[in-house]
């Protein structure tokens, strides 16, 4: 059983709520009283999310479809973020589990705008609203453990991009893939979440170098069953890098000209892809580091 959720406010103004395995951190700029009254009710929705999941959690664990019916608004999100991408491609809802609870108390914290911006970020899945004309810049990190950055994302209000989601071999879930990180821009941050779990997935390839167990073997209850994850990457030679990257940027490719994302960043260990419409900025490349 899990503690009982908490809010903290955090030195910099933003919101910090906490429950069991969802971790967010808020921030919302607008009118202060507004502002307040939007994560009050915020506040109440989130308290109600982790025993929603919970309730479901048996059938969020198994591959659905789209007559599957779920109870739970949260559920449903990560439903309607998996079922587009499913096809031959074996994913369960949860591949979408911290965006769509990004996604719904971005929502629910909407609704009590307009607001200039809304970040909700759940352990580096980040749903976001942008008034037009306000922009936002999000560090493009080629590992996510880590604090340096390779390049940039940038964001503008009405561009249809309102969700940003990490996966890879680094982050929270395991990976059957070998990238670093595969950074995914999307129109809501499940179907970000669901995107970059399936492209990085997708950045692999078959080499001694890499260490693999069934995902069964660290955790009994993963939705992968025995799949085989990755667990250590050694240095791979420089055609290893690229085939690994083809692979995945294929992925990103088909997802891209399906309309199902809006760019992607992918990263191993010294290669990067970028995936994005011809002539896009919205993800750059710098050398440079900032924050």
């Amino acid at each position: 059983m899990w503690a009982a959720p908490v809010r903290q406010l955090l030195q910099d103004e933003r919101h910090h709520f906490s429950h069991g395995p969802i971790d967010l951190v808020i921030d919302v700029a607008g009118d202060a009283a507004a502002v307040g009254r939007a994560l009050d009710l915020a506040w109440a929705r989130f308290q109600t999310v982790l025993p929603e999941l919970a309730a479901e959690l048996p059938a969020l664990r198994r591959r659905c479809t789209a007559s599957t019916v779920f109870e739970g608004p949260v559920a449903r999100r990560m439903q309607a973020a998996v079922v587009p991408f499913s096809g031959d491609t074996f994913v369960t809802p949860m591949a979408a589990v911290a965006g769509a609870v990004a996604d719904e108390i971005c929502a629910v914290i909407d609704e009590g705008g307009p607001f200039e911006r809304i970040h909700v970020n759940n352990g580096g899945d980040i749903a976001l609203r942008l008034a037009p004309g306000r922009t936002m810049r999000i560090g493009l990190a080629p590992d996510p453990m880590a604090a340096a950055v390779r390049g940039r994302i940038a964001l503008s209000g009405g561009d249809g991009i309102n969700g940003v989601a990490t996966s890879g071999r680094h982050g929270r879930s395991f990976s059957l893939g070998v990238a670093d990180a595969v950074t995914v821009l999307a129109r809501d941050a499940a179907s970000a979440d669901v995107a970059a779990t399936l492209v990085a997935n997708a950045v692999d390839l078959r080499s001694p170098r890499v260490r693999r167990t069934p995902a069964r073997d660290l955790d009994p209850d993963s939705d992968l069953g025995d799949r085989p994850v990755t667990v250590a990457v050694e240095p791979l030679s420089d055609a290893e890098v690229a085939k690994a990257l083809d692979a995945g940027a294929a992925r990103g490719h088909e997802y891209l000209d399906r309309g199902l994302i809006g760019a992607v960043a992918l990263h191993l260990q010294s290669g990067l892809r970028i995936v994005a419409e011809p002539g896009s900025e919205v993800i750059r490349q710098e050398e440079a580091a900032w924050t």
